[in-house]
């Protein structure tokens, strides 16, 4: 007999506890599988340990968005390279998974996620805002070519794909919302909806855009909501269920792992960009995340 999962704990429940500083804004929290974690921040990517023991991994630049592949090596948008960097597993550059699209270079690639295919899908918000809609979504297939499948768009941002691969839920900043698209084949989305409007920033909140997102097993969406100093957990229906803490103000970026997958890591920065960056966790009993990590070959 299947039983529901439970929902996530009620936000007195929990508490955000610091992990670790770095001199800068954090981003692109993701982890291998010995459980090591990864954050980008400034022109380097950080890697941590269970134990918290920290060290440069790698500099590719203005790293971001970060994803590890079956095979044990990484994809990392940058846009300082106006690509998405593939590296090993130790951190050396590989080549480049995606560098231009119809024959244009990319502008920033920010976030990806993984289809089962080996391919990819990514944002490259470079240059977009609410007035200048020139924001775009690519998917990269096996065979490493880039096709353009979403433009128009106020800085999209943190990207998820669902476990099914039949749903694409799309964070658009400058519209404080996320999107959602059927996939109705590699590389090709039907019509948009609108999935879920985002509070809006009040008091002491500097901003109120959505940044990198992650599921849980059970189908809710956790979106870092950059500054607001929070998770905003959406339920399969696009409705705000819990609103989290999340220890940075301009929370970025959000990925489970630990014991059952129940630890909720969060980056960012303690104040405006400008700031430290730093790690946080919030532990949620009874939440399982869903491994973002493909199966070993």
């Amino acid at each position: 007999v299947g039983f529901l999962l439970a929902d996530p704990p009620a936000e007195d429940m929990v508490k955000v506890v610091k992990l670790f500083e770095v001199p800068n804004y954090t981003e692109g929290i993701v982890f291998d599988h010995a459980g090591n974690g990864y954050i980008s921040h400034d022109k380097v990517i950080t890697k941590f340990t269970p134990e918290l023991k920290t060290s440069i991994w790698a500099e590719t630049g203005a790293p971001n968005g970060h994803k590890i592949l079956a095979d044990g090596t990484h994809l990392v948008c940058d846009g300082s390279q106006h690509a998405v960097p593939h590296l090993s597993a130790d951190g050396k550059v590989l080549g480049k998974a995606s560098k231009e699209c119809n024959g244009k270079e990319l502008r920033a690639p920010n976030d990806l996620t993984l289809d089962r295919r080996g391919g990819f899908w990514f944002t490259d918000p470079g240059g977009s805002d609410d007035k200048k809609l020139i924001g775009t979504v690519h998917y990269v297939n096996a065979k490493r070519k880039t096709h353009l499948v979403l433009e128009g768009l106020a800085f999209p941002n943190g990207i998820v794909l669902t476990p099914d691969g039949k749903t694409i839920y799309l964070a658009e900043s400058k519209k404080n919302r996320v999107l959602s698209y059927p996939v109705i084949a590699p590389g090709k989305l039907g019509a948009m909806k609108v999935f879920g409007d985002l509070p809006e920033k009040k008091g002491e909140q500097i901003d109120n855009q959505p940044d990198g997102m992650c599921l849980d097993a059970d189908g809710n969406l956790y979106v870092a909501h950059y500054g607001m100093k929070q998770v905003q957990v959406l339920d399969k229906t696009g409705k705000v269920i819990r609103r989290y803490p999340g220890g940075n103000l301009t929370t970025s970026n959000v990925g489970f792992a630990g014991p059952g997958m129940s630890h909720l890591y969060l980056t960012g920065a303690l104040g405006s960009e400008q700031s430290h960056g730093a790690l946080f966790r919030i532990e949620l009993p009874g939440v399982r995340g869903l491994k973002i990590l493909p199966e070993k070959k």
